[in-house]
């Protein structure tokens, strides 16, 4: 599996922006699978729940779709953290697409620091998904300090961690 992961620094609160520097960020790279950072659509620091509601979207939705888009170019799958919203719940996920569309998500179930403040907690566990054959877990940043993340995903079958 050919693997890559794009770093660069969200313009706080402008998907649209930062969906663009991402595609142009990846344009004429192929790769199998590649990770994007957490919260890569938004931005990270928000002042309130209020501020991450205005910015939060349902998965599937506009942001999966642009990155579908950007996965049928690489020829590949895209890992991507996104607020997501989901009735009246707010989470700090992580969506997987590939040229075919919207594979999964995962909710951050280990939260950090101000991320209660904002965020709910994950409601539904580690999820191992298929990418070209390959078994992939997604974690998200303070998952990794609870060795039980990874073991859970390692038991799952995971052979990648998109983390």
């Amino acid at each position: 599996m050919d693997l890559a992961c794009y770093q660069f620094e969200p313009r706080f609160g402008d998907a649209a922006e930062n969906l663009s520097r991402i595609e142009r960020g990846l344009t004429g790279r192929k790769a199998d699978l590649v990770v994007l950072p957490e919260l890569c659509t938004t931005g990270y620091v928000f002042e309130s729940r209020d501020e991450l509601a205005a910015c939060a979207e349902p998965l599937p939705g506009p942001s999966t779709e642009r990155l579908q888009d950007i996965a049928k170019a690489l020829g590949g799958a895209v890992c991507a953290g996104i607020a997501e919203r989901d009735g009246d719940r707010l989470y700090n996920s992580a969506a997987l697409v590939d040229p075919t569309g919207f594979i999964g998500r995962y909710r951050k179930v280990h939260l950090f620091d101000r991320e209660y403040d904002w965020f709910d907690g994950g409601d539904d566990g580690f999820h191992v998904f298929e990418v070209g054959g390959v078994r992939v877990g997604i974690m998200i940043c303070f998952d990794w300090f609870y060795p039980e993340s990874m073991r859970t995903l390692t038991l799952m079958g995971a052979e990648v961690i998109a983390h």
